[in-house]
């Protein structure tokens, strides 16, 4: 790698502002990704800006309320107060920012094609405010070659040059949100630069902020990792959800053949089924990879299976539900069905992709009266894809579960209370496995 010695002046002062910790760290947009970034670099000693059109998100954070549940109110208290951190919705702040850090969404159109317009637009924004000495990292999930051939020739567009006036990487964001054992600084952060400079510069900075840098040889490499990871899992929980479906014809519990099967020590890592992909990464990833193929004439059988197989589980969940209704002599029309949690994922408070809301979908169709719970998610929010009810969390009194015709547990929060659920309801139907340390009532669990 090349010294100090080889930097243009611009890409010199900027890496001694960042060695010095008197860069001042921009990131644009401040959601699941970005928030947690802002925190992670103002713990390391640099004063940040926040940046987000949304101006609901801003007056939040200004007023001191986070919405991002494992970001607490106090912290945005503190730092805003202190000044580490300015929440802003003017972009023409930009130019007061040495590194640049992009976390917007990277969605797929309704046609499954990789939708880059946040990307593109913040890209122009930046654009018109670049100026000499500032580096820009792209951390959205997107295809390779998005850094080099999307983002590149509109911050061209400024008629400052690359490498030397201006620096460009890419580095994945790596978020797991509800996961206790891994926050934005114990994640590895893997580095791949347009230039040399480049990756020097977005290495010096990230090193102060987490635990270690992983440096590749390209924008493309480091885009296409964090790809590969998700696609991986995506596979994986894929042929799960098929050996559900088979093995339930079989009348083989598959958490138990899985449970099995993890004891051995080598050659084997467990994937769980479930009701669907949520989250911002594992439900897209993929798709970008497909689309990508396709523009290079190649096709991805593989990872389409895949996506098929993942996207069709609440059909096959609704199924299940409906038969074991139909066993107790119930339609689903008018039958009272509620749903506990609406988040993607356990213990958290996003609802991005959930296949609960597909879920709703189908059984709102069949002309089932839904209601739902969620301890994280008191209000259904308006989802791009999906027609869902205007509802409020309902609380899981005895009362109110024994009322319901069923109980379908699409989300394994660990607030909820298993056996009193289950003692309850006079029908669970479980996504999750979430009532498998359930003794007393099996006979009304079906699993799902």
């Amino acid at each position: 790698m090349s010294q100090l010695s080889t930097l243009s002046s611009a890409a010199a002062a900027c890496k001694d502002a960042i060695d010095k910790k008197n860069a001042r760290i921009g990131v644009i947009g401040l959601g699941y990704v970005g928030l947690p970034l802002i925190q992670t670099f103002v713990r390391a000693g640099f004063k940040t800006l926040g940046f987000d059109v949304d101006q609901s998100k801003i007056d939040h954070l200004l007023a001191g309320e986070s919405y991002v549940s494992h970001i607490d109110n106090g912290w945005i208290v503190k730092s805003v107060k202190d000044k580490s951190f300015l929440p802003t919705s003017d972009m023409g702040l930009l130019s007061e920012a040495d590194a640049i850090l992009i976390c917007v969404p990277t969605p797929l159109t309704d046609s499954r094609d990789p939708d880059l317009s946040y990307v593109r637009s913040t890209a122009k924004t930046i654009a018109s405010h670049l100026r000499s000495g500032q580096l820009v990292v792209l951390e959205s999930t997107t295809y390779p070659s998005t850094t080099r051939a999307v983002l590149l020739p509109i911050l061209n567009e400024s008629g400052l040059i690359v490498g030397k006036d201006f620096f460009l990487a890419y580095s994945p964001e790596r978020e797991d949100p509800g996961n206790a054992n891994y926050s934005a600084r114990s994640i590895p952060k893997v580095v791949g630069g347009i230039d040399d400079s480049s990756l020097q510069l977005a290495i010096a900075l990230y090193d102060h902020a987490v635990v270690s840098i992983v440096p590749v040889a390209s924008c493309e490499i480091a885009e296409a990792c964090k790809i590969l990871e998700n696609t991986y899992r995506s596979v994986n929980i894929a042929m799960v959800n098929e050996l559900k479906v088979l093995f339930d014809r079989m009348e083989i519990d598959v958490w138990d053949v899985i449970d099995a099967a993890k004891t051995k020590p080598f050659g084997f890592q467990a994937f769980y089924p479930g009701p669907g992909l949520g989250g911002h990464c594992i439900p897209i990833d993929p798709f970008y990879l497909s689309w990508l193929a396709r523009k290079h004439d190649l096709s991805t059988r593989f990872i389409e299976l895949a996506g098929e197989i993942n996207t069709s589980m609440p059909e096959y969940v609704v199924d299940r539900l409906t038969r074991a209704l139909n066993d107790r002599g119930k339609p689903v029309r008018g039958t009272k069905i509620i749903i506990l949690g609406v988040a993607y994922k356990k213990d958290v408070d996003d609802p991005r992709e959930s296949p609960s809301f597909r879920l709703m979908e189908l059984l709102q169709a069949m002309g089932a009266e839904l209601s739902y719970n969620d301890p994280h998610i008191p209000e259904l929010p308006s989802m791009r894809h999906y027609r869902v009810p205007l509802l409020t969390s309902q609380p899981l009194t005895a009362e109110f579960l024994a009322a319901q015709d069923c109980t379908l547990i699409a989300t394994d929060h660990s607030a909820y209370d298993y056996d009193f659920i289950v003692q309850h309801s006079p029908l669970v139907v479980d996504t999750r496995n979430a009532t498998g340390g359930v003794v007393e009532g099996r006979e009304k669990i079906v699993k799902a």
